[in-house]
């Protein structure tokens, strides 16, 4: 009984951390949000109903997940933004890290990133406004 509560506290301590840093990518445009959105349903969803439904009626899970769910995947322009910013980012650390063994791994997460984008998430056409 200790051993699933002591769980339950960590995934909630754990989707709290994530719905934090979902919000801040949110609000930060080079920060990707979903990601950390998803994780943070997966915690609320395995330590608490109540806290389940909370985060399933929020703006961020309505707006961001849900939708991301219900279309299982991204129009090709999210996919370049996003690829776009986190290549930026991957591109600058491997400038600044001195570090051999971190510049390879960095680049192995980049062309992972890339597989990833192209193969595994659904390519949808954008919607005519």
């Amino acid at each position: 009984m200790a051993i699933k509560l002591l769980k339950s506290v960590l995934l909630m301590f754990f989707g709290f951390i994530t719905l934090a840093i979902g919000v801040l990518g949110i609000i930060i445009p080079v920060l990707p949000g979903l990601p950390f959105l998803l994780i943070a349903g997966f915690c609320f969803t395995k330590s608490s109903k109540r806290l389940d439904r909370w985060f399933k009626r929020t703006p961020f899970y309505k707006k961001y997940v849900r939708a991301f769910l219900s279309k299982r995947g991204m129009t090709r322009k999210e996919k370049i933004r996003i690829n776009l910013i986190a290549d930026f980012f991957i591109i600058l650390s491997v400038i600044y890290v001195d570090i051999l063994l971190v510049k390879f791994l960095l680049i192995i997460m980049a062309f992972y990133k890339h597989y990833y984008f192209i193969y595994k998430i659904k390519t949808l056409k954008p919607l005519r406004q």
